[in-house]
């Protein structure tokens, strides 16, 4: 057997390697969304070490966000044209690079940059990953194979913090951007060895203005959705409102004339396209979002360190395991509606209970909802992405993959942005009467702007010998965080149980969605090399 794959898999073959081969996919998965969860962990480090204001923090965080989800849906065209494993191995290498710059930075903005190198990176990998294993694996074991490749999206969310954790025990924060240099590479050797080479075999050009309308409406939707909660509806985000909306519109005209659209939007019309979306979208809405407070308490309330806080999350990464197996038995009796609303309200439940968080709440109290919002993940995502995948021809699995990518994208960037937001003005006001008068300006404004500045002045206290005024503003910080999580999640868990509702209604029932774009009736259906 040659030491590097260079045949493409033959429709209705078995591969021989395609376990391993999912593997490989598996792990370049869980680099670019552990990336992600990581920072959640770093983010103190680097904002003491960096010096960074919450606005320099937040564009840490979005400079990856913001190319991620814009330019999925035109890397994975591409990569359908000319090759997705080419398309994979290309954006591992740029992931490594970003990594290295961002571990050898020390300023903001060159963060920003190297955050931003990442970003387009995963966009290159994420929408490859998901094409090559509906192109490596035959149907009846493709539903099986998606289970596993969304059982890593959940374990990512959960390893990032604890790998990020363990790094920075004995290392800064530049290590979590390094980590992922030696996986990238060892991902890109293995893909040689183990993955199939796959394209479609078409004459068809790109369509590159819809490639690029779909890039400036997807960029300056989660603009908006980044700017407008956090710093007002001022003219940038309204601005960007109105460009996502226009592009938005032009891109949709554009492909319903165009012979070849990238993607079709007509699919839309499609109950279980459309509602297999939606529900990935509130999924991760959720899950990010609840993630993103729950990590802040644990550190910032419960006074966990950052390994602590990792090993800590790892329930979740457990129950997707878990909910991912059941899934896998009970979906092909019960169909596909029945699985995802019951996941669906399994993540409501789970926000429900934290609505019962307080200053006195420990570990226990997050551990339950940690645990239910997993078994959610693996009940629930993993058929609804198999059914937006099934939708898509061979020839555009690229592109089917970018729209479940770019479905979990938004619902992440929306969770983190709309509950964050949520959270530190639910702060505020909690806080704000409890230090009114009690402190000079400057740090009165930081113990209002989070917690972990509330933190800064009280240690700046403590360390002037003003030990039990310190006390005090930690005891008052807590209990303002405490209710804030509580508030967002009350808000959070209607914001669920109303897309519970829409997608029950939305989604058909026990039938087995047909897909609506039939690989063996396309004439231009082929993998090749």
């Amino acid at each position: 057997m040659a030491l590097l794959v260079t045949t493409p898999v033959e429709p209705g073959t078995n591969y021989g390697r395609r376990w391993a081969a999912l593997a490989v996919l598996c792990l370049s998965v869980l680099i670019g969304v552990m990336t992600n969860t990581s920072l959640i962990v770093a983010a103190p480090d680097m904002t003491l070490d960096l010096g960074l204001s919450s606005q320099q923090l937040q564009w840490i965080i979005d400079a990856y966000t913001i190319p991620y989800a814009a330019l999925m849906l035109l890397m994975g065209s591409i990569g359908d044209k000319y090759s997705r494993r080419g398309m994979l191995l290309a954006g591992l290498a740029v992931f490594a690079s970003g990594a290295v710059l961002g571990s050898l930075v020390d300023s903001a903005g060159w963060v920003i940059a190297a955050r931003a190198i990442m970003g387009t990176a995963a966009a290159m990998i994420m929408p490859a990953t998901l094409s090559l294993l509906v192109a490596t694996f035959p149907k009846r074991e493709r539903a099986v194979a998606i289970t596993i490749w969304t059982a890593t999206t959940g374990l990512a969310i959960a390893v990032g913090p604890l790998v990020a954790g363990w790094l920075l025990r004995d290392h800064g924060w530049a290590s979590t951007f390094l980590i992922n240099v030696p996986i990238a590479v060892i991902s890109m050797g293995a893909a040689l060895v183990l993955v199939p080479p796959s394209k479609a075999h078409t004459a068809q050009r790109l369509d590159l203005p819809g490639g690029g309308l779909s890039v400036v409406a997807v960029a300056s939707l989660v603009y908006m959705i980044i700017e407008g909660p956090r710093n007002g509806w001022h003219a940038s985000a309204v601005s960007a409102g109105i460009l996502a909306v226009l592009a938005a519109a032009a891109f949709v005209a554009w492909e319903l004339r165009h012979p070849n659209p990238m993607l079709d939007v007509r699919k839309f019309r499609d109950r279980s396209f459309a509602g297999a979306n939606l529900a990935v979208l509130l999924f991760f809405l959720a899950a990010f979002g609840a993630i993103y407070y729950i990590t802040q308490h644990l550190q910032f309330v419960l006074g966990y360190d950052a390994l602590a806080t990792g090993v800590r999350l790892l329930p979740l990464a457990a129950a997707v395991f878990v909910g991912s197996a059941i899934t896998g038995v009970l979906t092909p009796k019960l169909g596909l509606r029945a699985m995802v609303v019951a996941g669906m309200a399994v993540g409501t439940a789970a926000l429900v209970i934290l609505i019962r968080v307080d200053a006195e709440s420990g570990y226990a109290n997050f551990a339950w909802p940690l645990m239910l919002l997993g078994l959610a993940i693996g009940l629930s995502v993993s058929p609804a992405t198999d059914t937006i995948m099934d939708a898509f021809p061979e020839r555009l699995l690229g592109v089917g993959g970018a729209v479940n990518d770019t479905s979990v994208e938004l619902g992440g960037t929306l969770g983190i942005a709309v509950f964050g937001s949520l959270l530190a003005s639910s702060y505020r006001e909690e806080v704000s009467p409890l230090v009114a008068g009690r402190l000079p300006g400057d740090a009165a404004a930081a113990v209002q702007d989070s917690i972990g500045g509330a933190l800064i002045v009280a240690k700046h206290a403590a360390d002037a010998g003003m030990r039990e005024q310190a006390a005090e503003l930690i005891s008052a910080a807590d209990t303002a965080f405490a209710h804030a999580v509580s508030h967002t999640s009350l808000i959070a868990s209607v914001v669920l149980a109303v897309g519970t509702v829409v997608v029950a209604v939305l989604l058909p029932g026990r039938r087995k969605p047909e897909p609506m774009a039939i690989a063996d009736k396309d004439p231009e259906v082929a993998v090749v090399a």
